[in-house]
Formats: C-alpha cells, sequence, structure tokens
C-alpha cells in the first residue's frame, strides 16, 4: 500500500480537497506538510495525539513534517467546536504552554536526518504584524460572505461571536500561505473540526500566489468510543501526556482497559504497527479476547511511544505488583503512580500504632471489633503480606523508602499509610 491507502486502511482520513491531486503529488514528490495546535495548556491531552501520529507517519514515508505551535492564534482562540467564548490567555501563560507542547512534541518526531521535523511558532510572524497590514494584506481576500457561511462561524452567530474570534480562521489561513511561501509546504492535516480553517488558508493562497498554485488539505476523523462515551477520558479525569499530570501508569492503564469494540481501531489509529501485525490482533479479539493481547501490545506501543521504555517498564512493574499483590518490591515513587487514587491517612513518623488502632483510625474498618475479626481471619495484607497478629504495630521495615505503608483488605481493597 501507498501512504494514502494506508491512512485509508487505518480509518484515518475523514475529508480531502484534492484526493486525485494529493495523491499524484505524494507520489511523484516529497513535499512539507504541517499541522497546529494552540497552547491552550501546558500539556497535550491523547485527544491531540492522532493528527499528530498521522504527521509523524508522513514523515516516516519520507516527507519533511513542520510543526506549528500558536504563540500568535493562542492569544486569539479558535471558535471550531466551542459554544461559547474562550476566556484570552496572557501572553506569560501562552509562552509557558508553548514551551511545554513543544517539549512533548520532540518526543513524537525525529529532528535530524533528510526529512527532519520542523517546530515553528506562528508568534513569530503573526505576533508583531500591525493591524493596516493584517487588513490590506490578508484580510483583503477573505469575504466576509465567505467566512459566515463556515460551520464554525455561523453556529455561533446565534449565541454570539466576537470580532476577535470571528478573524480566527484569517489568522491560520495566514500561517498556511506563510509556511507555502518560506516552507514549500503543500499540505495542512488537522482534526475533522478545521475545514473550515484549512479551506479558508486554501483560499488565500488560491488568490495571493501566482496562478497554478497548489495546496491541499486533509482531515482526521473525531476519535470516538463504541459505547458513545467521550475518548481520553476516564473517571479520574483527562489523560494527559504530561507525566505529572498523568503517570505513566495511569496512561498505561487507560490504553490497557480499552473495550474490545475498540481496540482494533486505536491500534490502526495511534500504533506504527503493521497491517499483518493488527490483523492478527484482531483475529486474537475475536478466537481468544481473555488473554487480551491486542490491549496489552496497544498499551505497551503507546506508553513506549510518549514516556519512553524506562516508564514503560515501570508502569508493568506496577501493573505486576498489583495484580500478584507483592508490593515489597516497589519504590516510593512506583508507590505515588500506582496508588494515586486510592484512601490515604498520614501518620507521623514517630506514632507506633498498633494495627488494630491504625485500621480503625484510618477508617479502614469501622471498629476494633471488625479489624480484630478482619486480622484474625487473614483479611488484612501489608505491604503485600498477610498479618494474623492482633497485637502487630507498624515497624520501621513496613515503611517503603521510609515514606509509605500499603494495606490491603481482602482483594482488592487499597489503603495508602503515608509517613509525615
Amino acid at each position: 500500500m501507498n501512504l494514502l491507502e494506508d491512512l485509508q486502511w487505518r480509518g484515518i482520513i475523514y475529508q480531502q480537497t484534492d484526493e486525485e491531486g494529493l495523491e499524484k503529488t505524494l507520489n511523484e514528490n516529497k513535499i512539507s506538510l504541517y499541522c497546529g495546535i494552540d497552547p491552550t495548556a501546558d500539556s497535550m491531552h491523547i485527544g491531540h495525539l492522532l493528527p499528530y501520529l498521522t504527521l509523524r507517519r508522513f514523515q516516516q514515508a519520507g516527507h519533511r513534517p513542520i510543526i506549528l505551535v500558536g504563540g500568535a492564534t493562542g492569544l486569539i482562540g479558535d471558535p471550531s467546536g466551542k459554544k461559547e467564548e474562550r476566556k484570552l490567555l496572557t501572553i506569560e501563560n501562552v509562552q509557558e504552554n508553548v514551551n511545554g507542547l513543544m517539549k512533548q512534541l520532540k518526543q513524537i518526531f525525529q529532528f535530524e536526518g533528510e526529512n527532519a521535523a520542523v517546530l515553528t511558532n506562528n508568534y513569530d510572524w503573526a505576533g508583531t504584524m500591525n493591524l493596516v497590514t493584517f487588513l490590506r494584506d490578508y484580510g483583503k481576500y477573505v469575504g466576509v460572505n465567505y467566512m459566515l457561511a463556515k460551520d464554525t462561524i455561523s453556529s455561533r452567530l446565534e449565541t454570539g461571536i466576537s470580532y476577535t474570534e470571528f478573524t480566527y480562521t484569517i489568522l491560520q489561513a495566514i500561517d498556511f500561505l506563510h509556511l507555502y511561501q518560506n516552507y514549500e509546504c503543500k499540505l495542512q492535516i488537522g482534526g475533522s473540526d478545521q475545514w473550515g480553517n484549512i479551506t479558508t488558508g486554501l483560499e488565500l493562497i488560491r488568490k495571493v500566489e501566482e496562478e497554478g498554485a497548489k495546496a491541499y488539505g486533509l482531515t482526521i476523523p473525531l476519535v470516538t468510543k463504541a459505547d458513545g462515551t467521550k475518548f481520553g477520558k476516564t473517571e479520574s479525569g483527562t489523560i494527559w501526556l504530561d507525566p505529572e499530570k498523568t503517570s505513566p501508569y495511569e496512561f498505561y492503564q487507560f490504553w490497557i482497559n480499552t473495550a474490545d469494540a475498540d481496540v482494533v481501531k486505536y491500534l490502526k489509529y495511534f500504533t506504527f504497527l503493521s497491517r499483518e501485525d493488527i490483523e492478527a490482533l484482531a483475529k486474537s479479539v475475536e478466537e481468544e479476547p481473555h488473554l487480551r493481547k491486542a490491549q496489552k501490545t496497544l498499551a505497551e506501543e503507546m506508553t513506549r511511544l510518549i514516556h519512553g521504555e524506562a516508564a514503560l517498564q515501570q508502569a508493568l512493574k506496577i501493573t505486576d505488583a498489583l495484580f500478584s499483590g507483592d508490593i515489597k518490591n516497589l519504590t516510593s515513587a512506583e508507590i505515588k503512580q500506582g496508588f494515586k487514587d486510592v484512601p490515604s491517612f498520614d501518620l507521623s513518623k514517630d506514632n507506633e500504632l498498633n494495627l488494630v488502632d491504625l485500621l480503625v483510625e484510618a477508617k479502614i474498618v469501622p471498629s476494633k471489633r471488625q479489624a480484630r475479626e478482619d486480622i484474625q481471619n487473614g483479611a488484612i495484607y501489608i505491604n503485600g503480606d498477610r498479618n494474623t497478629e492482633v497485637s502487630y504495630v507498624l515497624a520501621e521495615s513496613d515503611r517503603i523508602d521510609g515514606e509509605f505503608t500499603v494495606i490491603r483488605k481482602g482483594k482488592k481493597k487499597y489503603f495508602l499509610i503515608r509517613f509525615i
């Protein structure tokens, strides 16, 4: 399969402006193409991934990816997909967010070699543009009726849209024109909500450049879940790429918990596995779903890609420890990841509570009588080891790295004791 055929097989292409022209261009030339992101937060979440992984597929096929971070457009706000006006960010906020995004984008692309990725910031050309230049050199070419016909604008006319957000599509069009003129960029890709902005860029290129100028647009479908719930969200919140916001263990767990109905689609979307490998995993989902080979592969591929091999191995270690109940070999850093969302109780390092009192004070059990019964019945574990001594007092050796003790009641109810 050629690149576009592979993208079609993976279900990645949603819309194209000129399928035949783009295929001919890609077959005959190595091109530059771009995808942009506005720095509305200091981290991407997994909902941002698909366009950039698609951009990386182009890089693997020999094309040059341009990653554009919207230091200027982030100050304006894209109305796409929004029912109301965005809150304006300060220049300081935007710059801080730009730094965070650039660090993550560098993890995904190759920045060395013949088709090394290029990282750009549209603040470099749009941030200092004066109003007269904007109106005369660009605004003149984009008709108001044309803009009003855009879904992102027309959908906001009843609830209201400011002139600031109204002009956003022109700013993004200027980006495409600038990259076309300075980087020979022939293609913009983006999520399905970016179709209107992409086509405005193509319109501007057509009018500003000489006759025969040719560029293309391609959009990617919105990622959905078979059960109708939102992709990238869990009970604990958004799945971020920043390991401080979503730990590699939590990241791994998100992917490994993918439903059978979604896992093959996600393997196609997000991994760089071959068609043969994915079809073999699809067969496993049908014939031996209990083994969860597809989910394990998806989780490993994604965690390795975003967080690296060391973080993947750490996530696997935590997962194995929680499954087996063997907690003692985990470090305090791994305890923080694996037990981030379990109930916790702070205890002074000088406090020598016996186990019965600790279970009651930490609200692990409702009473001392229940605590004694649970201990005698073998339902209480300390760092994975069953403890049946009613008179037991937690020792220094029970503290992992001097910071934590993990109490388990029954098979799956974990509690974290933090020593302060």
